[in-house]
Order: structure tokens, then sequence, then C-alpha cells
């Protein structure tokens, strides 16, 4: 779709402000009728930021795809699990969230009811002498409310997460990993001279890649040096790759002077990470690329992009400096900070598999590799 601004009109700027105003987030006063005001770029910007969308004001795919999920809560209507078209919104998010809170294994509280989610509710009708149709119709969800919280201190199916990360082995001979360089095709990403983001990302990945395939884990790339595949095609990939672990790669760019600096991005709301493990392995990479090269630390931050929401296995961005601005584009077009950024990717990778006792500073872990 093409995004809605400012200065937009219609029907569909129309139905985003239904939206808004359904959410308490647009009052009709605001704002004029099938025009996408000022008043209308705020609200989307507060709901992209509440729900850890990208803040630009702009409805595009990702936030339209967000408000019509939203629209929808537990008991509006019956859930059940379709492998065809996953039925997604707020409501499926209330049963995960239930259904996590009285201790059963329902997946990742993402809003998509999957067969992960089914089985938690089929497990939860079995052991409450409910009908065992893998559906929330009105029986199971008077059921669940009656209810109260079972699991404190965690979530058990987060907590087997990581502790089955440490069980496997510290070994990488096996592990899946993916790597993901942003842009790509006819999307350049930023231009700094004669070398595009697109580019640049392509060669830390390959980097990466020799790397990770030298200690001895499978590695796969989501493009090659020319390809540009969609967001849909990229996490498809990865799924059925079966990953252990999907790095996804960028540089950023910026009209603000003083943007510069590395940041990781992981699955979660901002209420709470939904992503323990891909949370660890965000804070991990950023720390050990902070440490190896000295850049700006900008932090880790939750978000439910759809890069990270629809990936199966723990996954992350990470964005590796700001090609806009002079002193981070000069290090980034610098091949030995891609190769120190490639060692620190393996030294984080291999660092989420050591137990506690055994994990070296941040910084100072080394193994040998090609260069």
């Amino acid at each position: 779709m093409q995004p809605l601004q400012a200065g937009s009109a219609g029907p569909a700027v129309t139905e985003v402000q239904a939206a808004l105003r359904a959410l308490g987030l647009l009052t009709t006063q605001a704002t004029g009728a099938d025009v996408y005001d000022e008043a209308t770029a705020l609200a989307v910007r507060h709901f992209q930021q509440v729900r850890g969308l990208s803040v630009d004001g702009r409805v595009g795919e990702e936030t339209y795809r967000a408000l019509t999920e939203a629209r929808w809560s537990l008991g509006d209507r019956v859930l059940r699990y379709d492998p065809e078209r996953p039925m997604r919104g707020d409501d499926v998010h209330g049963l995960q969230e239930r259904l996590l809170e009285l201790g059963y294994d329902a997946g990742r509280a993402d809003g998509i009811l999957g067969a992960e989610t089914e089985a938690g509710l089929r497990s939860f009708q079995r052991d409450y002498g409910l009908t065992v149709d893998g559906t929330c119709g009105p029986g199971t969800l008077r059921a669940l409310r009656q209810l109260g919280r079972r699991v404190t201190g965690g979530r058990p199916q987060l907590l087997r997460q990581s502790a089955g990360m440490v069980e496997s082995g510290p070994h990488l001979i096996g592990r899946v990993i993916v790597i993901d360089p942003g842009h790509g095709g006819e999307d350049t990403g930023f231009t700094a001279g004669e070398t595009t983001e697109a580019d640049l990302v392509f060669d830390l990945a390959s980097r990466i890649e020799g790397r990770l395939a030298a200690a001895g884990a499978t590695v796969y790339l989501t493009r090659g040096r020319r390809g540009g595949p969609s967001l849909a095609e990229r996490t498809d990939f990865a799924n059925s790759a079966r990953a252990d672990l999907f790095v996804s790669l960028h540089m950023e760019a910026h009209g603000s002077r003083h943007a510069r600096g590395v940041a990781s991005y992981y699955y979660g709301t901002g209420s709470g990470a939904s992503s323990t493990v891909g949370e660890e392995f965000a804070n991990l990479l950023r720390r050990e690329v902070i440490a190896r090269t000295g850049m700006l630390d900008c932090g880790s931050h939750a978000k439910t992009w759809d890069l990270l929401r629809l990936t199966r296995m723990p996954a992350i961005r990470l964005d590796c400096g700001y090609l806009s601005h002079p002193v981070d584009r000069q290090l980034l077009l610098d091949a030995r900070l891609r190769s120190t950024v490639a060692s620190s990717v393996l030294a984080a990778v291999q660092r989420l598999f050591l137990p506690a006792e055994a994990d070296p500073p941040t910084g100072t872990y080394q193994l040998s590799t090609p260069a």
C-alpha cells in the first residue's frame, strides 16, 4: 500500500481515523474528515510509540496492520487455529498472555494464533475438563477468566528457552544461523559517495558468514549481492531453514547531525520482553561491538517490527552506525572496522551458548578463524 501521511485524503484516511478514535487516540473535533492532518499524524505517532513500531507519523503496511489488530479484544470473536490464514489481533495476544500466566506453553505472545498457541490452549482445555477442540469460544473464555494467575517469577517457556540454549552445549557445530543484509536490489538504502548501504551490509554479512562457518555453524544469507527479497521472503526463509538465530544488519541515516552510534533491537512490546533470548543476544552483540569499536552506545530496544515478530527463532536487528554522520561514515567505510564488527558477532553468538561461569568479559573473547 502507498503510505498515508500529511496531506493524504480519501476513504483510507477515514478508516485510519476511525481506528484511532476507537482506541481513544483521536477526537472527532481534533481532525477533519478524510484529511490526514496534524492531529491524525500526532495520534499515529502515539500509537506507533506504544506499539513498539518505528515512529514516523505515517501509516504504512506495518502500522496499518497493527491498527487493524488493535481493534480486537479477547471475547470479541471465536479464536481458532488456521494454518493457512492465522488469526491475528490483540485478542490473540490476550489469549496467549492468559495461557502463559496459567503456566501453559503457548509460544511467544506475538498476537499470531499459531500451532504452539493451539497446543497450549488444548492442554488447558484438557486439564480443566473442557471440550478439547483448540477453539477459544465462550466456555473456554469463561474458564480462563475464572482462574487466577498460577505462575510467578518468570514464564516457564521463556526460562526453558534460555536454559535450552546453554544446555545444548557451547559449540557452534550444527547451529543454523541466518544473516540478513538489509536493503538490496532497487532498495540501495543510504548512499555514501559511490558506496551504498546495501553494498556495505552485504560485505559485512559475508565477513560474518565466513567467521561463523569457520567456527562450525551452518550460515545462510537472505540475499546475494544483487538480490532484494521482501520482508516476508526474508522471514519465511529463516523459518524454513529452522534457524537457531536470525541477525538483520543495517546502517542508519538521519537528518540530525547528532545521530550516530550502534543500537540493537529484539522482539518485545516494551512492557516486558517477549523474547528473552532475543533480548539477551541483542544486548550481548551491542556490547561486543561497542567494546571493540569504541562507537557510541545507543542501547537495545524492544520492537514489534514484523522482521522480529514473524521469525520463529530469537531474532535481532543490529544498526551498526550512521552513514549520515561523518565520524561513523568514515569508520564504516573502513574494511577493518567491518571485520571488527564481524568478529563481534562471532563472539556474541558464541557467548550466547556459554554457561555463566564460562562466559568471558565483554570484548575479550577470541576464536581463531580465517580473516
